[in-house]
C-alpha cells in the first residue's frame, strides 16, 4: 500500500475541535503514514502531538500556520519542520495571539451593530487553549441560532471584505518566510486558489517560498495540476492536506485530502541540502 500524508490539520489549540491526541488516533485509524498539525499562531499542541505519535507509531511533523497580507489579500503561510521551542519565537507567537483577541473583540462589536450579539465571554471560556479567531465566532452564531450556517457567517459578515471583517496587523511576507527559515523550517504558500488571483500568487512565489500547497480540499483537480506545474517550473516543493478543523467544518475531515508520502521525503531531502 502506498504511504500517504495529510499535512494541514487544526486542533483545539487554534480553531479545530479535536485534541492533538484525537487527531493522531484518527489519522492512524485512517491508515495515514504522516501528518502535521498546523495551528494558527500557536505551537502549544505540538508536544502532545509528538507524544501521541510516538505512542501509536505514526510520523508527525511540527507545523504552524501564520498570516500575512499582500495587496489587500490575507495570505496564509505554512511552516514545517520548525524548531518550535525557540524562546524568541514563542514570545512572538504570544504577541500574535494577543492581537487576535483585540481583533476578536472588534468583530464582536461589529456583529452586535448588525444585530448579531454573541456571548463572547462564553466563547473565550469554552476555548481556553485556542488562538481565538473568526471560526469561533461563526460557530457561536450558528449554535445560538442566529444564522443558518457557518458558511453564511463568512459569506455575509466575517469573510474578507465583508461588513464585520477586521484585518489583522501582520508581519510582511518576507518576515514570515525569514522567521520560518530561522527556525530551520520550510515555508509553504497555503491554499493559493482561495486567494482568487493567480497573478498575486505568482508575485507571492517570487518572495522565496520553499513550496506551494497545490493539494487542498477547496482546490479543483485542474487547479491542483496547474499549481503542480508551477512548482515544477520554479523548482519548489509541493504540499497538501485537508485543512481539517474537526466538527467546525464538517465537510473538511482528516484524510479527505491526502498527498503521497513522497512529498514528505522530498521536503526532508530539500532541508538536508540546505543544511
Amino acid at each position: 500500500m502506498n504511504k500517504e500524508a495529510d499535512l494541514h490539520l487544526h486542533s483545539i489549540y487554534s480553531d479545530g475541535t479535536f485534541t492533538p491526541t484525537e487527531i493522531l488516533k484518527q489519522a492512524k485509524d485512517l491508515s495515514l503514514s504522516c501528518i502535521s498539525i498546523t495551528d494558527h499562531d500557536t505551537v502549544d499542541g505540538l508536544d502532545e502531538a509528538f507524544k501521541a505519535a510516538n505512542e501509536i507509531d505514526i510520523e508527525f511533523i511540527s507545523g504552524i500556520e501564520l498570516s500575512s497580507s499582500y495587496k489587500g489579500k490575507e495570505i496564509h503561510i505554512l511552516g514545517y519542520f520548525i524548531d518550535y521551542r525557540e524562546e524568541w519565537f514563542l514570545s512572538k507567537l504570544k504577541s500574535f495571539r494577543d492581537a487576535r483577541k483585540v481583533r476578536f473583540m472588534e468583530m464582536v462589536k461589529k456583529l452586535k451593530d448588525h444585530g448579531l450579539a454573541v456571548d463572547y465571554e462564553k466563547i473565550l471560556n469554552d476555548n481556553p487553549k485556542a488562538a481565538i479567531g473568526r471560526l469561533h465566532l461563526g460557530k457561536a452564531l450558528y449554535e445560538e441560532g442566529l444564522v443558518p450556517s457557518i458558511a453564511e457567517v463568512f459569506a455575509k459578515y466575517l469573510g474578507e471584505g465583508q461588513s464585520c471583517y477586521v484585518a489583522k496587523e501582520d508581519l510582511s511576507i518576507s518576515e514570515v518566510i525569514e522567521m520560518i527559515r530561522s527556525l530551520g523550517g520550510l515555508s509553504i504558500l497555503a491554499h493559493p486558489f482561495i486567494i482568487r488571483n493567480d497573478s498575486i500568487v505568482s508575485e507571492l512565489l517570487d518572495f522565496g517560498f520553499d513550496g506551494i500547497e497545490a493539494s487542498h480540499l477547496r482546490h479543483p483537480k485542474g487547479i491542483e495540476k496547474m499549481y503542480s506545474k508551477v512548482a515544477k517550473e520554479r523548482g519548489i516543493l509541493l504540499s497538501g492536506g485537508s485543512d481539517c478543523h474537526g466538527e467546525a467544518k464538517a465537510d473538511m475531515l482528516i484524510g479527505k485530502k491526502r498527498v503521497p508520502y513522497d512529498l514528505v521525503v522530498k521536503m526532508k531531502e530539500y532541508l538536508d541540502e540546505r543544511r
